[in-house]
């Protein structure tokens, strides 16, 4: 009883994402609460796939935190998107796909296979649009690491953070969990621990974040919006 009510907490963060994206009818929930049940743990660290590895299966990041990074043969590591609860990755049209890069758990996470595509039309659509966001993700962290300042990019960062939280259920009064050390910040920011600490205490001091723990509160997000130029995201017409 603890672990199916356990499974069913940890998929409901997939279903609020997932329904934020497309609507799901019954069977799709159906489709992916038999998912969570499935479900199996990883220690922070473990990799959840290896570049150039085959995906077998997409998969739902049922709770916890992880990365998608490259490194480089000195050790170096760009972490290229962050994965949060609820976030589905692997969907491919290929036949065979292969991981193009590392998927690291940054805490203990739970994952499950996600249910496969033409089982259900209304996933197949939710998995379509998350795919977009993936992709405008992508785009914002190159415009972050290419045209932004430091105070910028934390900014931005968080604000996507909150935005994708959010559609998770995560996020209450502007106020979420942000699991992530200086240094996996700086990985992600392109800057040393040193300058996200520093940038870090800027924000504070103006007020802009109160970061307690591993809790983050954002004073005035729409304002911090309106100062980077961000706009809502928007993949599909309706």
């Amino acid at each position: 009883m603890i672990n199916a009510r356990r499974n069913s907490e940890e998929g409901s963060t997939a279903r609020s994402r997932l329904s934020r994206l497309a609507p799901l009818d019954a069977d799709a929930v159906r489709l992916l609460e038999e998912a969570a049940r499935t479900s199996y743990a990883l220690r922070a660290r473990q990799e959840l796939l290896s570049a150039g590895s085959s995906i077998e299966a997409p998969l739902i990041l049922l709770d916890g935190w992880a990365a998608r990074a490259r490194i480089l043969p000195d050790g170096r590591r760009q972490i290229v998107s962050l994965l949060v609860p609820g976030d589905v990755t692997g969907v491919s049209d290929l036949p065979e796909p292969l991981s193009s890069a590392t998927i690291v758990a940054l805490t203990p996470v739970h994952v499950c296979a996600a249910p496969p595509r033409g089982a259900s039309a209304a996933l197949d659509l939710a998995y379509a649009v998350s795919r977009a966001h993936d992709e405008a993700f992508l785009l914002a962290q190159i415009t972050r690491l290419g045209r932004m300042n430091a105070q910028e990019r934390i900014m931005d960062l968080l604000l996507e953070l909150r935005d994708r939280l959010d559609l998770a259920g995560l996020v209450r009064d502007n106020s979420f969990d942000v699991p992530l050390t200086q240094e996996t910040m700086s990985d992600a920011l392109g800057l040393t621990p040193v300058h996200v600490n520093r940038m870090l205490q800027a924000a504070r001091k103006a007020g802009d974040l109160v970061w307690t723990g591993k809790r983050i509160t954002l004073s005035d997000p729409a304002r911090s919006a309106r100062e980077l130029g961000r706009v809502p995201l928007r993949v599909r017409a309706g």
